[in-house]
């Protein structure tokens, strides 16, 4: 069936709108905990959240539509989402809930599931939640009723997961780092996690107000971190978004560091060690040069759609462990089973401390080339796959690039626009091949 409310990561929106309001919330909790129901006697469904403010109406709403069908609920409080992850596993419950939006501000919010096992759930078990809510509620009895309790130490709990992943021979003892919780559900727990392995800790974006999560600071304005660190002369900085399973990094000098070049990075510390890395999963916006940069090592680069669901989805189907997203979504899976921000930063640190080199000297075969991204408005009905003008143009750029370049288009998922991406060596012949795409998109089609 075609899902009417999950997108590719669960149910988003802005609070107050369909579906994001408190009667659909207490109806997709009943709708859950019915759909467990029928594999579970006494499902246990751990639920965390970010620091919106609108998280603690969702809260209520979906732990009160759990209850009325049965299933006992543990709230863990503000938690990362790989924390949730983490813990549902660990707390061996039937699923775990994250209210959340992510890195998007504050006025929206949404709702993601983990399986027992801390992964994302398949598209089948939503399309079973979304027909449970177009069937009529069916409350069970007061006997019958589902309890609710708090875990109070799930943050201290989460620490120690998250200091577990760092080699036990090291410290971060001698570091000044800034660390940027972008006013998140980190706020308190990523600070704690870098100064007990031995940093000295510069904390922003670690103060919400329930209304300032995301803003101008966190993974999405690095600009933030970068200043923090030039001010406080800090040897590195490490952004997280709203819900801690996103990165961006910063070096003593102020250069930050993208999701491509962090997950290169990784590759590259493993295989120092020895260990095998015969692929790694990018998406199809990942950076040419980090998958030339992986060929001169031996190891192949499968790019999936953009989305760390799709990229958890091919390293499931190769059975490989290292993944990841320009935006800083990376994936260990060795280290956790879904992205953490925190985890993977760790692993960042752990490369640069064993090998005595900075994040630039670790990095220095790998050139970024220039992306050139264009979007063009699309007419109502407008075909552009069938548009031979833009074939031909397409046909002709990659032509032109060879193997010092690419080209990406295609089209938005959320708006009607199309998305013309060209990647060169040079800056200016990408930004000028992108123009004669953007310009053939925009025509009617006719060949020139």
């Amino acid at each position: 069936m075609t899902r009417q409310y999950f997108g590719t990561d669960g149910i988003r929106g802005t609070v107050g709108q369909a579906p994001i309001t408190p009667d659909f919330v207490l109806r997709l909790g009943h709708a859950v905990g019915r759909v467990l129901r029928r594999s579970e006697e006494r499902p246990v469904v751990l639920i965390g959240k970010d620091t919106r403010i609108s998280g603690y109406m969702l809260e209520s709403a979906l732990e009160s539509g759990l209850n009325s069908a049965g299933v006992d609920v543990v709230l863990l409080g503000p938690l990362p989402t790989p924390g949730v992850a983490y813990l549902t596993r660990a707390q061996r419950a039937s699923l775990g809930v994250v209210i959340s939006a992510s890195h998007n501000p504050f006025g929206d919010n949404g709702i993601k599931f983990f399986s027992a096992q801390g992964s994302k759930l398949p598209d089948a078990w939503e399309s079973d939640v979304e027909a449970a809510l177009a069937e009529p509620p069916a409350w069970v009895d007061s006997v019958q009723l589902g309890k609710s309790r708090r875990l109070d130490d799930a943050a201290g709990r989460y620490i120690e997961f998250c200091k577990s992943t760092f080699a036990h021979d090291l410290s971060l003892k001698g570091l000044r780092i800034v660390v940027d919780a972008a006013h998140g559900a980190a706020y308190q727990i990523a600070p704690k996690v870098f100064h007990e392995l031995g940093a000295d800790v510069i904390e922003i974006g670690c103060a919400p107000d329930g209304l300032n999560i995301n803003h101008e600071v966190g993974a999405t304005h690095p600009e933030a971190l970068v200043r923090s660190v030039r001010a406080n002369h800090a040897d590195y900085g490490i952004a997280l978004d709203g819900d801690a399973d996103r990165l961006q990094m910063v070096d003593a000098s102020g250069r930050l560091f993208n999701g491509d070049e962090l997950l290169y990075l990784l590759a590259r510390e493993r295989m120092a060690r020895d260990e095998l890395v015969p692929g790694v999963v990018g998406t199809l916006m990942t950076n040419m040069a980090v998958e030339l940069a992986l060929q001169a090592q031996g190891v192949k680069l499968v790019r999936a759609k953009v989305g760390d669901r799709y990229v958890l989805e091919e390293l499931a189907r190769h059975g490989w462990l290292l993944g990841g997203e320009g935006s800083g979504h990376l994936l260990a899976l060795d280290k956790h089973t879904t992205g953490d921000g925190i985890v993977s930063a760790l692993q960042v640190l752990q490369a640069c401390v064993r090998s005595g080199r900075a994040m630039a000297a670790l990095l220095a075969d790998v050139q970024l080339f220039p992306q050139v991204l264009l979007n063009v408005r699309l007419q109502p009905g407008q075909d552009w796959r069938s548009n031979a003008r833009l074939a031909a143009q397409t046909e002709a750029v990659q032509a032109e690039l060879g193997q010092s370049g690419r080209v990406l288009i295609r089209a938005s998922g959320t708006e009607p626009l199309l998305r013309v991406m060209v990647e060169a060596r040079d800056p200016a012949q990408a930004s000028a091949c992108a123009e004669r795409l953007a310009s053939a998109a925009r025509s009617d089609g006719a060949p020139a």
